[in-house]
């Protein structure tokens, strides 16, 4: 496993480089590849991002001026953020086997890169590549702003139990280059469109309780997206909205993302470790935020996912 030098030191070797996010991209992915691309095309490297079709309207304004030009042939590739080759998007699968240097934060991560570098306690993958940009040379507002989108979303504006002094201190590194945190801070988590008030309002009311209310259950099923008329914007962070609920220590959100097949997002506390839940269905991630997939009609889907935390909760109730 490579340390913070050892890594600015291999990327300081590479040229023609492709960095890959993963599949439904979220703020972290999307704001260390934009930020990496950018401090690499500073020390005069040629460096694209691999097209990802899951960009939401909130996440596409930092990823488009990096994406790579159609034909684009790399020499070296590098991934952000991403724990399994598993999470590739399915344009990425040809490089499945060919990933130069991994970089990511998940303590699942697979290790999958020639070169790999992880810092599980990092709140955010965000946090890791500013200190390997740090390395490289002078943080920019161009590197600073979609890193703060990376440790700001993966905190939730710095609110969640992951955030440490060390994300404070990157944070205030990154406002002291100047640039506009206010928009970011007022798109990703003071805004919400009317249809996404409408799905939030429909999860909630179908929402279910088990283990004397401490385990929640949200689904969002395809039908429920087609009558709301909802984008996938409008689904963006939904995992974020049981953990909201008093007395929910576990709050799972079931997203259909095609016929019977449900993404799984867990969200706890220290009574029940997401990650080893999530495990046990061939998924992984961070103690308290962990995901999988699961190939089943809801209801079975639902028994998996509820069997699943029994078995790593200690008191767990049924």
């Amino acid at each position: 496993m490579l340390t913070v030098p050892q890594t600015a030191a291999l990327l300081r070797t590479f040229d023609n480089i492709l960095i890959l996010t993963h599949v439904r991209p979220d703020g972290d992915t999307v704001g260390c590849a934009a930020a990496l691309c950018a401090g690499l095309r500073s020390l005069g490297k040629a460096a694209f991002l691999l097209p990802n079709p899951e960009l939401t309207d909130t996440t596409a304004p930092y990823f488009r001026p990096y994406e790579a030009p159609e034909g684009f042939t790399p020499d070296k590739v590098v991934s952000t953020d991403i724990a399994t080759v598993g999470l590739f998007p399915e344009n990425a699968r040809p490089y499945a086997e060919r990933v130069d240097l991994a970089i990511d934060h998940h303590p699942s991560f697979e290790s999958f890169g020639r070169e790999n570098i992880v810092r599980p306690e990092a709140a955010a993958c965000g946090e890791l590549i500013y200190d390997i940009l740090s390395d490289l040379g002078p943080i920019t507002p161009e590197m600073a702003l979609p890193l703060y989108v990376a440790v700001s979303t993966d905190t939730g504006c710095f609110a969640y139990a992951n955030t440490t002094a060390q994300t404070h201190a990157v944070a205030a590194a990154l406002l002291r280059t100047g640039i506009d945190y206010q928009t970011v801070n007022k798109v990703f988590f003071r805004t919400k469109s009317r249809r996404r008030m409408q799905l939030e309002a429909a999860i909630l009311n179908d929402c279910t309780f088990y283990d004397r209310d401490r385990v929640a259950v949200l689904s969002v099923p395809l039908s429920l997206m087609a009558r709301i008329g909802a984008s996938e914007t409008d689904a963006e962070d939904l995992s974020a909205l049981g953990p909201q609920i008093e007395g929910v220590d576990c709050a799972i959100t079931m997203r259909e993302l095609r016929p019977d097949v449900w993404k799984m997002s867990l969200r706890t506390g220290p009574r029940i470790n997401a990650t080893e839940a999530c495990r046990l269905l061939g998924g992984g991630g961070h103690a308290a935020a962990a995901g999988c997939t699961v190939e089943a009609p809801w209801a079975e889907a639902r028994e998996r996912i509820l069997a699943a935390v029994a078995q790593v909760a200690p008191d767990y109730q049924r």
